[in-house]
């Protein structure tokens, strides 16, 4: 689920944003899966008997709502969102939740990987920051190494290479066109100027530039 631009401040670009990583999906679909040849073995396999078989096929469906159907609609609505100004997650079904951490306000970056999870590139993120948050997880992400290494990017442009206390050292001439380039870019896919595919595609060739 795409984060709405409405909620950007006006000079804020969205960086990269994705939902966690797609093996989240392999147990809920092998339930569903489960689930269809269960029903299909109820109205197969003998003593044919219609409120018996009714009756088993509807415990069979009503098992998957917790089992599948809410694990991947919890999937589809959690999602992770860096932008030039902050890190953002976002989830629940009914009820929304979320944390917001300023990038300058990121001291470090950690990332974990089990060895399945390094053949699949998925990962957990300890992100630790100044403030009331502390330290935040993000759970099975995509490539969590890449998206270190972008994180850390991004926070040096917006912060010009400050970090804790560190002095500040002014943003090169490179980085502002840089941030420049990305926000005009966003703008004209706001326009409508470029379409979303121009836009993936122009904005990855900006970051590999990075």
């Amino acid at each position: 689920m795409a984060y709405p631009e409405r909620l950007l401040t006006d000079d804020e670009t969205i960086v990269v944003q994705f939902r966690p990583h797609w093996r989240m999906l392999l147990i809920p679909i092998l339930w569903i899966i489960a689930g269809i040849v269960a029903v299909w073995l109820v109205y197969r396999v003998p003593p044919d008997n219609g409120t018996i078989d009714l009756i088993t096929s509807g415990v069979v469906l009503v098992a998957l709502i917790p089992a599948a159907i809410i694990p991947l609609v919890a999937w589809w609505f959690t999602g992770y969102i860096l932008t030039s100004e902050r890190l953002i997650t976002r989830d629940g079904i009914l009820s929304r939740s979320g944390i917001e951490i300023p990038l300058e306000n990121v001291n470090n970056v950690m990332f974990s990987q089990t060895l399945l999870e390094r053949i699949l590139k998925s990962g957990d993120l300890l992100i630790e920051s100044a403030g009331e948050s502390g330290q935040s997880r993000f759970s099975d992400i995509p490539n969590p190494e890449e998206f270190q290494s972008l994180l850390y990017k991004t926070r040096e442009l917006r912060t010009g290479g400050t970090s804790g206390k560190t002095p500040a050292t002014p943003i090169g001439s490179h980085d502002i066109d840089s941030m420049d380039r990305l926000e005009r870019l966003t703008q004209l896919h706001r326009d409508g100027v470029i379409s979303d595919e121009e836009f993936a595609d122009k904005r990855q060739q900006f970051l590999d530039e990075l």
